[in-house]
């Protein structure tokens, strides 16, 4: 008999160490303008703008990430670019799905048996039903679990970042759809806020500024180039200008003018302005020894506006507070979720549960 319980365990955990082999725990940054995937023990092995082309008239998907975003606002009547997430949220969960499931079969090396658990970075903030829709986005797309980390943890995490001591982390991710501000301290977010002002509302901002000021129509991409070659968010002593082209108001014909930096800055005042706002009155709220340690340690930020030109001097001189942009601040969260992935039962304690009331609701 106890040869036979003996037998039954050494099969147990044969079994168990058959399956972590086989096993893919997987890191997910599904992100407003790009979607990063980190597999366990390789590394970040995917990344692609969040967009899907569809066929309107055969339901079929036609591309996804970069070639699907290429398409953006060149495609025929038949043909729709759509964004499945809007403002760090999913806004169509059905394209959601699609782009999952085609981003898991990329990475999936083994046809005969698949078992993903995914961690997922999403703002801080969200209802329980918009949860929920993640969760339930990356199952069925092939994920057997799928667990929830906070964005702005998920990325002090990816930076290295000091965040279970107990002493502020304050962080601030720049994203496309979302400007996540938190502050951390002992593996937890004491009070954060997630802004709906980030790097498509400066698109935006800009694509406005032009049709007001130039009479001129100019779409996404236009405006993203221009935000990425002559934004900035303070004054420069080089003069950086950029030839664009686009459809003319009054005649509809197409127009070439040149865009300088110091409208680009003027176009995107307003939404660096809350930005701003925000930060300082998430410092306002926050628990004076904390304060302490944000004077000490500084501000960082992350996200792709975060590279925004002398943004980080615009922020130190306004809060004056030390501003730090991290390394590689666009695959911060990725690496975060990653690094949860390598070792998710010494991370679990930091995976999101129902709100708390410290939180901020926009």
């Amino acid at each position: 008999m106890e040869y036979k319980l003996v037998n039954a365990q050494s099969a147990l955990i044969n079994n168990k160490k058959v399956l972590d082999y086989l096993k893919k725990d997987i890191g997910i940054d599904l992100g407003t303008a790009n979607s990063l995937l980190y597999i366990k023990n390789r590394g970040i092995v995917i990344n692609e703008p969040s967009v899907a082309a569809v066929n309107n008239k055969t339901g079929q998907i036609v591309a996804i990430g970069e070639e699907a975003k290429k398409m953006l606002g060149r495609t025929p009547a038949h043909v729709s670019v759509i964004k499945p997430l809007t403002n760090g949220v999913i806004s169509d969960f059905e394209m959601t799905e699609e782009m999952l499931r085609h981003f898991l079969k990329r990475i999936n090396s083994n046809k005969v048996f698949n078992y993903y658990r995914a961690v997922i970075g999403v703002p801080p903030n969200l209802t329980e039903v918009e949860r929920k829709s993640v969760e339930d986005a990356a199952i069925n797309a092939g994920a057997s679990k799928a667990f929830l980390v906070e964005e702005p943890i998920a990325a002090a995490l990816g930076a290295r970042l000091p965040i279970e001591e107990a002493a502020a982390t304050m962080i601030v991710d720049i994203g496309g759809g979302t400007t996540d501000i938190a502050i951390i301290s002992m593996n937890g977010s004491v009070i954060s806020k997630s802004l709906k002002i980030a790097g498509d509302k400066f698109n935006e901002d800009i694509i406005k500024f032009i049709r007001d000021e130039f009479k001129l129509l100019i779409g996404e991409p236009t405006a993203e180039e221009i935000k990425k070659i002559v934004g900035s968010a303070i004054p420069l002593d080089e003069k950086l200008e950029l030839q664009i082209r686009g459809r003319d108001i009054s005649s509809g014909l197409p127009r070439e003018i040149t865009v300088k930096n110091n409208q680009v800055r003027i176009a995107i005042n307003k939404s660096l302005r809350s930005i701003t706002e925000s930060i300082k009155e998430i410092i306002e709220k926050t628990p004076p020894e904390l304060v302490g340690d944000i004077l000490k340690r500084g501000i960082y930020l992350c996200g792709g506006g975060s590279l925004l030109r002398g943004l980080d001097q615009l922020l130190e001189k306004e809060i004056t507070v030390p501003i730090t942009v991290i390394d590689d601040p666009l695959t911060a969260v990725a690496r975060g979720t990653g690094i949860i992935a390598e070792d998710m039962d010494n991370y679990a304690h930091l995976f999101t549960f129902p709100l708390r009331p410290s939180d901020i609701n926009i």
